[in-house]
């Protein structure tokens, strides 16, 4: 009974298990409101099983919010292998959790996430055509890195329109944590925009390869500060582009900038830190909102891959910030709490409508065997 207690928000929880490949997976199903629950799968060797099962849960609820925010026809969903992807991935395995997204009969899609990659989903793409994200020779739409980074951009030039007055991202100062595929793109474009940067990386190499770009592009305002100092800079806008849960009671008065708007999932420890935020008069950009431009294109993918319908309506999420800080000053909550308010009216509006679920075609260009 304590575990029907856990679950009690989300609809569906798998457990999977197949000995023979070593498979160890949870799949949990939010809300499938909206349509489909769509989410990724994330491997970790996790220290226990309430552990895994507690992330599961956490992120699957998060993307019934980013599905709603986003405005694509799919519901909440996530989950995790328990493994170390370093040691423990073989084709088998992949194959085996096809299997089980499988039997779910499309009522959950996944691809890619923390500690898998789209080629493992290749393996899996032979058992279930319930697969997203996958490389563009199999019928993909490439790299969801790109929408998500032009989503942060989108991000940043709302945040500055209510901040400075000018959507413009030049002369400012944005301090970047992590330059990963979307934190390096990010940093590019301000570059080129003419802002200055304070970056923080755990990959020299990717410092590296931004100092070259400034260069390049003639502006060399950057500067390359240590690990978890990025949180004390004096600057216009933080940008987290790395782990979660970086807004936190400890980092939250170190914060020296006048917004935050990056891509990392879950930048705030818990919700009391979005009051926190809002009571410095920091505005946050709520991240689930900012970063939903690889889930739009992933789930454009069941249309037909179609980069510039995914590219416009990755637009959008300028003016659903916009609407998000209205609605956080006219009723004097935080931003978080707005864009939880903005995405529970999306779903309840839809509740009536009929489901996308019961009219959806799979893919054709499954390679099932």
């Amino acid at each position: 009974m304590d575990l029907f207690n856990d679950i009690r928000e989300h609809e569906q929880v798998v457990f999977c298990n197949d000995p023979e490949t070593g498979l160890k997976a949870i799949i949990a199903i939010h809300n499938t409101t909206l349509g489909p629950a769509l989410g990724g799968c994330r491997m970790r060797p996790y220290a226990t099983f309430d552990e895994a099962l507690e992330d599961v849960l956490r992120l699957s609820k998060g993307m019934t919010y980013k599905c709603a925010a986003a405005d694509v026809d799919f519901g909440g969903g996530k989950s995790v292998i328990i493994g170390d992807p370093l040691k423990d991935k073989t084709p088998e395995l992949f194959r085996a959790f096809g299997q089980f997204v499988e039997s779910l009969n499309g009522r959950f899609y996944t691809g890619t996430d923390m500690g898998t990659t789209p080629d493992d989903f290749v393996h899996a793409l032979k058992e279930t055509n319930c697969i997203v994200g996958v490389p563009e020779e199999y019928g993909g739409s490439g790299d969801s890195s790109v929408p998500t980074a032009l989503g942060v951009i989108y991000g940043i030039q709302a945040t500055n329109q209510v901040v400075f007055g000018t959507s413009d991202l030049g002369e400012k100062t944005y301090a970047i944590q992590g330059l990963g595929k979307v934190g390096f793109k990010v940093a590019e474009k301000l570059l080129e925009q003419g802002a200055s940067l304070y970056v923080t990386d755990i990959n020299p190499k990717a410092i590296e390869n931004l100092l070259s770009k400034g260069r390049e592009i003639g502006n060399e305002s950057i500067k390359v500060v240590a690990g978890q100092d990025i949180l004390g800079v004096e600057a216009d806008v933080f940008v987290p582009c790395a782990l979660g849960g970086v807004i936190n009671d400890e980092s939250i008065d170190l914060l020296n900038v006048k917004a935050i708007v990056g891509s990392a999932n879950n930048q705030l420890l818990s919700e009391e830190q979005g009051e926190q935020l809002n009571h410095r008069g920091i505005l946050y950009a709520p991240d689930y909102i900012v970063n939903a431009g690889g889930l739009i294109q992933v789930a454009d993918e069941l249309y037909g891959p179609n980069k510039n319908r995914v590219l416009n309506k990755t637009k959008a999420i300028y003016d659903s910030l916009l609407e998000i800080y209205l609605h956080s000053e006219n009723e004097g909550v935080s931003t978080a709490h707005a864009a939880n308010v903005f995405c529970e009216k999306r779903i309840e509006s839809r509740r009536k409508r009929s489901s996308f679920f019961s009219h959806h075609k799979r893919p054709k260009w499954s390679i099932r065997s």
